[in-house]
């Protein structure tokens, strides 16, 4: 578990134009298809801005305040969760001051993994020292004194990996905006414990929902065939030998369960069940 109230922040992104703070919650094991980085993020005075552009791992993203662009014309709305799919594309998005989010960053379908934020910012550094980061471009000359430019992503993936960056088959042709409020929530088989599934995506069986406890409920995590990973909305619950309240991750390892977690007040999270390989 991690509590976002203990948990440093460090403004991150500076390939990218604007100022984002985050507070990195979870890490995935490097090397992994199932590497993930669970944050919060707030953007900061200036707001945050990046061109359109698109990866070759997931983000699930919640909106816990404001309202997150993802086109010139698309927005999350706050409360909402946003699927974005590996090589799928999205943006350019103009991100306000203010704007809070949950995003889970992991491994897509492919199973091509997810280059964690130390990889990514040692090799910022270094690109940093023979050219310039710039809008969420990034432009260098070579030693035949001929210019380039390219996404900001790719020129970092290619560093890191030491190949061509190449993106797996879309498997859907726009990011998937849903809205929790449209749900219905349904017991489950524990006790006082309901479930909202908003989707089942891929061959590989990414899960995305929401999970709400009664007061006194215990929910039975780590009982499915992948990581799970929860991040608490609200209440209060006691796991292991602690108690946890709002803004904590939880990650549960394929078949760890039953890990008992039991509310002690009505308690909401997010919960993400990621790919099966």
């Amino acid at each position: 578990m991690s509590r976002a109230a203990e948990t440093g922040t460090e403004q991150v992104g500076s390939m990218r134009d604007g100022k984002l703070d985050q507070k990195h919650l979870l890490f995935g094991e490097d090397g992994s298809p199932n590497n993930f980085d669970l944050n919060m993020g707030l953007t900061g005075g200036g707001g945050w801005r990046t061109p359109r552009h698109r990866h070759t791992f997931d983000q699930i993203r919640y909106v816990i305040a404001g309202t997150l662009p993802y086109t010139e014309t698309d927005v999350l709305q706050e409360g909402w969760v946003g699927y974005f799919p590996e090589s799928v594309h999205y943006g350019p998005q103009e991100r306000a001051e203010g704007l809070r989010t949950m995003v889970l960053q992991c491994g897509g379908a492919s199973g091509g993994g997810y280059l964690s934020v130390a990889q990514r910012e040692a090799v910022n550094a270094e690109l940093a020292m023979t050219g310039e980061f710039a809008k969420g471009m990034y432009t260098y000359t070579d030693a035949e004194g001929q210019t380039h430019t390219l996404d900001g992503s790719q020129a970092i993936f290619e560093k890191a990996m030491g190949h061509e960056l190449q993106f797996a088959p879309p498997r859907y042709t726009d990011v998937i905006a849903m809205d929790p409020e449209a749900y219905a929530w349904l017991p489950s088989a524990d006790l006082g414990v309901e479930e909202k599934w908003l989707g089942s995506f891929t061959e590989r069986n990414l899960r995305i929902g929401f999970l709400r406890l009664q007061a006194g409920a215990v929910y039975q995590a780590g009982q499915h065939p992948s990581i799970e990973i929860l991040f608490q909305i609200d209440g209060q619950v006691q796991a292991g030998d602690g108690k946890y309240g709002p803004e904590t991750g939880y990650e549960f390892l394929a078949g760890e369960g039953p890990v008992p977690v039991e509310a002690i007040e009505q308690t909401t999270f997010l919960r993400t069940v990621l790919h099966t390989f």
